[in-house]
Order: C-alpha cells, then structure tokens, then sequence
C-alpha cells in the first residue's frame, strides 16, 4: 500500500480509532525491536522502520484532526 493511500484511509477513521490503531502498531513495533535486540533473526528488518513511519503519519492524522475541530 502506498504512503498516500495509508493516509488517506487514515482520515477516514475516528479519533479512538486512530489511538487505538497507534497503540496496536506500538505493541508490534516493541516486539519487533525486542527480538531484534535480542539476536534473534527479525524475518522483516525493514518493517521495524516502516512501522515508525506508520506510528509517525497516524499522529501526523491526529494532529490534523485535533486542528479541524477546534
């Protein structure tokens, strides 16, 4: 899925939805790092970075969110 289509899907979900969704790739993200710091073989490497970027756009979502409804 593109950057842009992620965004976009994105707007489309509540606040909750966005925090919860945030709080799940987090969950993942510490898991994924675990491993890795552990030494144990991380199938994906790169998805360690892509799941920062996907935490990082949804709080961008959020913000932008926050901003509409004041």
């Amino acid at each position: 899925m593109k950057k842009t289509e992620k965004k976009n899907a994105l707007q489309g979900l509540s606040e909750e939805e966005i925090l919860a969704k945030i709080a799940e790739v987090r969950k993942e993200l510490n898991d994924l790092r675990l491993r890795n710091a552990s030494k144990v073989e991380v199938e994906k490497p790169r998805r360690i970075s892509e799941l920062r970027h996907d935490v990082a756009r949804m709080l961008t979502v959020l913000t932008q969110l926050k901003k509409e409804a004041k």
